[in-house]
């Protein structure tokens, strides 16, 4: 949701594709070596693209397919080896958020991902672990930045309660640190968007970790929880109740907006 998940597993996608080179290479009589040597690839790097561990490169797919005579059908299979826009663990999310007539986000790491700079998605996409190939940090990027059109829909309600510390945290230079505060301020200003700071004092039942309530278009209850491994989305009416509630508490901590407003303006004058 902000950042990208770490713990999960290579694509089915390049363990298709490795597979099928394997089985190329196996039937055309190819031995991994000489592939290896005219891909311009180590052995080791073969292997680990042959049993999925690693993506197999467009590159090493064409002269794959010109050794076996694969006639372009390894080759193709490029196409399903493009990066997937959001991590595995978010997909079901996407998909209704997308359609989501109200959302409610409580975050108290990072800046909402919907609230986002481009320089803030970088940030945090680069400092992903493992380390992300630039072809998926740009696929990421690009989708995070797309998924911010959904402000502009003025049907659509959304409330941000984003924890006072988040907003002293500069993730990398001070300037753009600015430009994101700043951002985040005119955002704040459209009627159907909400936004709330938490202050930095007392406890509340949010400190455990950031979570999203959403309303779908057939008026049900979502919510999702993010972790450093995992995503969790909850249809389960008693856990959707547990976290509205959560933020029911929390909400009646949180400055209101104009409050919220004159804060992240001083915070902006002070840097």
């Amino acid at each position: 949701m902000n950042a990208s998940s770490s713990a999960t597993p290579p694509p089915m996608s390049w363990q298709y594709c490795g597979d099928q080179l394997k089985l190329w290479r196996a039937r055309a009589g190819v031995s991994r070596e000489d592939l290896a040597t005219q891909a311009g690839y180590s052995y080791e790097s073969l292997r680990s693209m042959e049993a999925g561990r690693r993506k197999p490169s467009l590159h090493l797919l064409q002269v794959a397919d010109e050794m076996c005579d694969a006639k372009g059908i390894l080759v193709a299979g490029a196409e399903f080896l493009k990066p997937e826009k959001y991590p595995s663990s978010a997909e079901d999310y996407m998909k209704y958020e997308a359609e989501a007539v109200a959302l409610n986000w409580y975050e108290n790491h990072f800046f909402p991902g919907l609230l986002q700079t481009e320089e803030t998605v970088r940030a945090l996409l680069n400092s992903h672990w493992p380390p992300l190939d630039d072809e998926t940090v740009e696929t990421r990027v690009a989708a995070r930045l797309e998924r911010r059109e959904m402000l502009k829909v003025q049907t659509r309600a959304f409330n941000f309660l984003i924890e006072e510390g988040v907003l002293r945290r500069p993730l990398t230079t001070v300037e753009a640190h600015h430009r994101q505060l700043h951002h985040v301020l005119t955002v704040g200003e459209a009627r159907h968007i909400t936004i709330q700071v938490v202050p930095s004092r007392g406890i509340h039942p949010g400190l455990n970790g950031q979570f999203i309530l959403l309303e779908t278009a057939e008026h049900q209850w979502l919510a999702y929880e993010e972790g450093q491994a995992l995503g969790m989305l909850h249809a389960d009416p008693a856990r959707v109740s547990i976290l509205s509630h959560r933020h029911e508490m929390i909400l009646r901590q949180a400055l209101d907006p104009e409050s919220s407003a004159k804060l992240i303006s001083e915070l902006l004058e002070e840097l």
